[in-house]
């Protein structure tokens, strides 16, 4: 990844940066320095992340901040900041050549740069071995998709035992709602030790804005989209799965819809292999649609039909790379991807069905076991 003398450098936070926590496999809520010297990995850390850092982290050395600081105030700096601790850093160990991540800060980039250091940046993935999921990283994957399924279905539990009044769904007496399957599904999850943000749950027309949350109240014989998009708070690694139902009775139109992306789905899985196309993949189930009549484009000033990717990449975080879209993606054995082709019309609803796969060198094997059932 590096050319020639050049350092990795990284100051961010793990708990947000995937890229520093995979290199460290230290959680920290606060940016800290991190750096790939000649082979030796290093970080620099205040005195409060200090001796965790020190049982926890999967580096060579740790350093303390307060180390470093102590040397620049005998020499007479006059700043102590983060940029002239990095260069004290460097200094020491001959470095003039930096490689960062493409969201590294700026103004630590200006400063360094001011200093006579050459900076390189580098597109995600920074670790291309991200991309490749060892054994441990798929069976915290698939952890964390067990829960997901869990929750999943505790909230089509819900919806089964709702009872269908004129066109609402009650549950307990109460008119059930977006927001009280989006909360069963999050306490199941936190219950698990996993953290959900964004939930969707959405009804009807909302469904036809593949990322509307979902509001209000949830409508008999109309679709109901539920993605849900967790990671575990031990492992970090995401999950990713989408089911589409009903309560009550589908029009014809939207079981059509429905059988349709199933088919798309399995379209998807015979052709997802080591170095298969993500844009082939797409066009064939684009292709399938049109055949069947489902036309995409605008539609009374609304996108609908089939106007989002069929999948990405799914670890540390919940969309990496490689997509199955309209970029031309090669998909490799280890990627763990998924597979979400969906229908969207204002006059039926949406459907959207969507499973997680590990790519092998002859197919994929799905990581995920939740049924799929339209009508409950």
């Amino acid at each position: 990844m590096t050319r020639n003398r050049e350092a990795v450098l990284i100051i961010a936070a793990s708990e947000s940066d995937s890229n520093l926590y995979y290199a460290t496999r230290f959680l920290a809520p606060d940016s800290f320095i991190y750096a790939e010297i000649r082979g030796r990995k290093i970080l620099v850390m205040s005195e409060l992340e200090l001796d965790r850092a020190r049982k926890q982290a999967t580096v060579d050395e740790v350093i303390p901040t307060a180390k470093i600081a102590a040397k620049l105030k005998a020499r007479g700096a006059k700043s102590l900041n983060t940029a002239e601790i990095v260069h004290f850093l460097f200094k020491e160990r001959g470095v003039r050549q930096i490689l960062v991540p493409s969201n590294f800060p700026i103004e630590y980039a200006d400063t360094l740069r001011a200093k006579g250091y050459q900076i390189r940046y580098k597109p995600d993935p920074f670790y291309e071995k991200r991309l490749i999921k060892s054994k441990e990283e798929i069976e915290a994957l698939q952890e964390t998709q067990r829960h997901t399924e869990r929750a999943v279905g505790e909230a089509v539990r819900v919806l089964h035992e709702s009872k269908i009044k004129g066109r609402y769904l009650f549950y307990k007496g109460e008119r059930l709602t977006s927001e009280m399957i989006k909360q069963v599904i999050n306490v199941s999850l936190m219950e698990s030790n996993c953290i959900a943000a964004y939930t969707i749950v959405s009804c009807g027309k909302q469904c036809v804005d593949p990322h509307d949350q979902g509001s209000g109240p949830l409508l008999a014989n109309e679709s109901i989209i539920m993605d849900v998009f967790p990671h575990s708070s031990e492992s970090r690694y995401f999950a990713d799965m989408t089911r589409t139902v009903v309560r009550g009775k589908a029009s014809q139109k939207l079981k059509k819809m429905y059988r349709a992306v199933e088919a798309g789905q399995e379209i998807a899985f015979q052709r997802i292999k080591d170095g298969a196309d993500g844009m082939k993949i797409h066009d064939a189930i684009c292709r399938y649609f049109e055949q069947l009549g489902f036309k995409t484009g605008e539609l009374d000033g609304r996108m609908q039909g089939f106007f989002h990717g069929t999948g990405h990449g799914v670890g540390l975080d919940i969309h990496e790379p490689p997509r199955i879209s309209r970029g031309r993606d090669i998909l490799r054995a280890g990627e763990v991807v998924t597979v979400e082709p969906g229908l969207y019309y204002l006059d039926a609803g949406g459907v959207r069905i969507e499973d997680m796969v590990l790519v092998t060198k002859t197919g994929c094997t799905k990581l995920t076991k939740f049924p799929k059932i339209l009508e409950i």
